[in-house]
């Protein structure tokens, strides 16, 4: 009798007071409580672990493993080659020291494999997980820390189970049964409206936190947005305010069955494996969805792969091959309520899902920026490093030229080629001009 009326209690909390305001798009106001209670906590434990290193004079952890130089590799050069004897195009044993110090610094600690990793906290979160750099540990940050892990363990990630399962199956049985309809205007508007209400209750089940910003610039049907890129969930982001039409590759299991559900409703591009390593066939079926201007814009990940959420990496340039109008968006996840970055070579999906459900709550921003086009003499890579350029900005990311597919792949020949042609550059000067005679090209004609 007793657990009946707990499950009853417990599932009128879950339907009326979380997922019906999540289906209307209501908000009781809970979750900001709960946001600007954390702030207070983690602000609070943030003073008394500086405290605790100040009072044992403890070194606070370091931000990074070593100090890089700023500058390029012809200032790092030019100090050593400033010598006169070195001015005919010799090559100097001093210039082995560049390349010796880049090795050191990338097997140390590069600015590649950092980035998919977890990133660095500059105060602990009250997290276990988090707490590697973080040694001072108090008799009150134990007791906070203790009723944190019931409150998360106990309470939250039941109740976001429960809401994840609702939103999931609403999304299953929701497309499902609209796909038997004949194509009309009926059936898309209740297609979005399944697709919306489902990534809304999937919010709730994260206590999510999500600021819009410049909604004037939203992408728009016929079009592609293109956004950076750290977890699965960054489509459960996007979609809680307006819904788009997925490109993704064919998977099995579990969500193979939302997969096949969701297209029926609407039309999402999914590929075969074999069908994703043809750039043409994947560039042409994107012209056929997006020239159709009453289909839903196409949201494109161009990464590829996902990064921790400090930086944006190159994007692939196929998505801006199409010549559609591209709308960009940048997203930043606030780290100190847990960490969204989904490392898919440690965590599998289910794993990832439930390090994020125990975390305190997700938190983030995103950013509409201004529609982009490709301009006359711009190609698809020079267009793709201009919307990634404008997204690290807006993000407050940092901007770097490296592949993603780094992360399990190896570096292209044509990096190598580049950091060769510069060091040729610097030895024999720019290509066109006269390069002086060697000494042994003297002695030769002597």
């Amino acid at each position: 009798m007793y657990c009946t009326c707990v499950f009853q209690l417990w599932m009128f909390m879950v339907v009326f007071l979380i997922t019906l305001p999540a289906m209307f798009n209501v908000s009781l106001g809970v979750t900001g409580v709960y946001i600007q209670i954390l702030v207070k906590i983690l602000e609070w434990a943030t003073i008394r672990i500086r405290r605790g290193q100040q009072e044992q004079h403890t070194v606070p952890p370091p931000n990074g493993i070593i100090e890089r130089a700023v500058g390029s590799m012809e200032e790092d050069m030019g100090r050593p080659r400033s010598s006169p004897s070195l001015a005919g195009g010799d090559f100097a044993l001093s210039d082995a020291f560049y390349f010796y110090k880049k090795g050191l610094e990338s097997i140390v600690d590069d600015e590649v494999t950092q980035r998919f990793s977890s990133e660095e906290l500059a105060s602990w979160n009250l997290l276990t997980r988090t707490n590697q750099n973080f040694h001072y540990i108090s008799l009150r940050l134990t007791i906070i820390w203790g009723l944190g892990v019931f409150v998360r363990y106990c309470i939250l990630l039941p109740l976001r189970v429960t809401l994840a399962v609702i939103g999931i199956s609403w999304l299953v049985i929701g497309t499902t049964l609209v796909g038997f309809l004949s194509d009309s205007s009926v059936k898309n508007w209740l297609s979005e409206l399944v697709h919306l209400t489902c990534y809304r209750i999937c919010a709730r089940a994260l206590s999510a936190t999500i600021r819009y910003h410049n909604r004037e610039n939203k992408p728009r049907k016929g079009g592609i947005c293109v956004a950076n890129h750290t977890a699965p969930i960054d489509v459960v982001i996007l979609a809680n305010d307006g819904c788009y039409a997925m490109v993704g590759q064919v998977h099995g299991g579990l969500m193979g069955v939302i997969q096949r559900s969701m297209v029926r409703s609407c039309p999402h591009v999914w590929f075969e494996r074999s069908e994703m390593k043809d750039r043409h066939t994947v560039t042409s079926r994107l012209r056929a969805h997006v020239a159709a201007k009453t289909k839903l814009p196409i949201l494109i990940f161009p990464e590829g792969t996902c990064i921790n959420n400090t930086s944006v990496m190159m994007f692939k340039k196929g998505s801006f091959e199409v010549g559609a109008t591209i709308s960009p968006v940048a997203i930043k996840y606030d780290p100190r309520f847990g960490d969204a970055f989904w490392n898919s070579s440690k965590y599998n999906i289910v794993s990832y899902l439930l390090r994020t459900m125990t975390s305190w709550a997700v938190v983030v921003n995103v950013w509409y920026l201004p529609p982009m086009s490709l301009q006359d003499g711009e190609d698809a890579a020079q267009f793709a490093n201009k919307v990634k350029s404008a997204i690290a900005r807006q993000g407050g990311l940092l901007d770097l030229a490296w592949d993603g597919g780094l992360k399990r792949g190896k570096v292209k020949d044509t990096l190598r080629e580049e950091q060769q042609r510069m060091y040729s550059s610097i030895v024999l000067g720019p290509i066109g001009t006269d390069v002086p005679q060697t000494c042994g090209e003297k002695a030769s004609e002597q």
